[in-house]
C-alpha cells in the first residue's frame, strides 16, 4: 500500500472544523411555539393597523366594510390633523411632559441608586425595600390624596403638576434597575480613580455614569414612554384644553367629532405614533439593559 492510499482514510474521518459548523443548518424549534408567537403578534397588532387604516377612510367605508381596506385611500383626514394647531399644542405639552419626566426620573434615579449601590449606612436596606415596595402602588391608587397634594401646591391645571408626580412614581422602577449596575462595578476601578486624585464627584461623573449607559438609556426610555402615554394623572390635574396632552386630546377630540369616526381613527394613531416610533428605535436598547440588571 503507498502512502497517499494510506493516507485517504484519515483524511476522510478527519473532524469538521467551526466553519463546518457555522453551514450547519439552523434547526427549527417546536411549530407550536411558533404559532403561539404569531398569534400573540397579531393580537396585538391587529387594533393597531385597524386604527392606522382607519385613517384612510372615509365614514361610509367604515360602516359599510369594517374590516375592509380603504377603497379609494382618503388621505384628508391625517392632513386635516396634521394641520390643525389643536394636534401640534397637545403634541408641544406631551413633549415637554415626558421630557421634564424623564430628565428627572434619569437625574434622580441614578443619584439615589449611586447612594444604595456603593455606600453603607443604617437603614439602607429600609431605603431600598421602599423603593421595591412602591412598584406595588400603582399611580391609580393615590390619584385623591395626590390630587390634594397637587392642589395646595398650587400646580393644578400646570404641567409640572403632571410631571413632578411622574416623576416619583418612575423612581421605583429606575432604583431597582441600576442599582445592580452600579454594584456591579468593580472596587478596584473605584479605588484606581481616587489614587489618580479623582473625589467621590469626578468618579461618579467620569466612571459610574459611562459604565452604566446601558441601564441609565434603558430607564430614560421607560420613563418616556410612561409619562408620554400617561392618561389618568392628566386627567384629573389638567382642566384647561390649552394644556391637554395628547391622551386627554384624543378624549376630547373623539368627543368633538364622534360622528367622524375616520377623523377620530386618524388623530388617535398620530397620537401613539412618536411613543411607537420611539420605542421601536430602542428596543434592543430595553432588552439590553433589563438583561445587564438581571445579571447584575
Amino acid at each position: 500500500m503507498s502512502a497517499t492510499t494510506a493516507a485517504a482514510p484519515v483524511k476522510a474521518g478527519k473532524k469538521p472544523g467551526r466553519s463546518a459548523e457555522r453551514e450547519a443548518p439552523m434547526k427549527w424549534g417546536n411549530p407550536g411555539t411558533y404559532f403561539i408567537a404569531l398569534l400573540f403578534i397579531a393580537v396585538t397588532l391587529a387594533p393597531v393597523l385597524y386604527i392606522v387604516v382607519g385613517g384612510f377612510r372615509t365614514n361610509s367605508q367604515i360602516t359599510t366594510s369594517p374590516a375592509g381596506l380603504p377603497h379609494p385611500w382618503v388621505f384628508s383626514n391625517y392632513v386635516n390633523v396634521l394641520t390643525s394647531t389643536t394636534f401640534w399644542g397637545e403634541f408641544a405639552n406631551s413633549a415637554i411632559v415626558a421630557i421634564v419626566t424623564t430628565i428627572g426620573t434619569v437625574v434622580l434615579g441614578v443619584m439615589v441608586s449611586f447612594v444604595l449601590a456603593r455606600y453603607e449606612f443604617k437603614g439602607k436596606g429600609a431605603v431600598y425595600s421602599l423603593f421595591a415596595a412602591g412598584l406595588m402602588f400603582p399611580l391609580v391608587i393615590a390619584i385623591t390624596p395626590l390630587y390634594i397634594v397637587i392642589k395646595d401646591l398650587g400646580l393644578i391645571d400646570n404641567l409640572m403638576g403632571v410631571a413632578i408626580p411622574q416623576i416619583a412614581f418612575a423612581l421605583p422602577t429606575t432604583v431597582i434597575i441600576l442599582v445592580p449596575f452600579l454594584r456591579a462595578i468593580p472596587n478596584e476601578i473605584e479605588e484606581a480613580a481616587s489614587i489618580d486624585g479623582a473625589s467621590r464627584l469626578g468618579f461618579f461623573f467620569r466612571m459610574v455614569i459611562p459604565l452604566s449607559l446601558p441601564g441609565v438609556v434603558t430607564v430614560g426610555i421607560l420613563a418616556f414612554i410612561g409619562a408620554w402615554n400617561n392618561y389618568v394623572l392628566p386627567l384629573f390635574i389638567l382642566n384647561s384644553q390649552g394644556n391637554f396632552t395628547l391622551p386627554l386630546g384624543v378624549q376630547a377630540f373623539s368627543s368633538q367629532y364622534s360622528q367622524d369616526t375616520a377623523k377620530v381613527l386618524a388623530f388617535t394613531s398620530l397620537s401613539m405614533l412618536p411613543a411607537l416610533i420611539f420605542f421601536s428605535i430602542f428596543q434592543r436598547r430595553i432588552v439590553g439593559g433589563l438583561t445587564g440588571a438581571v445579571k447584575g
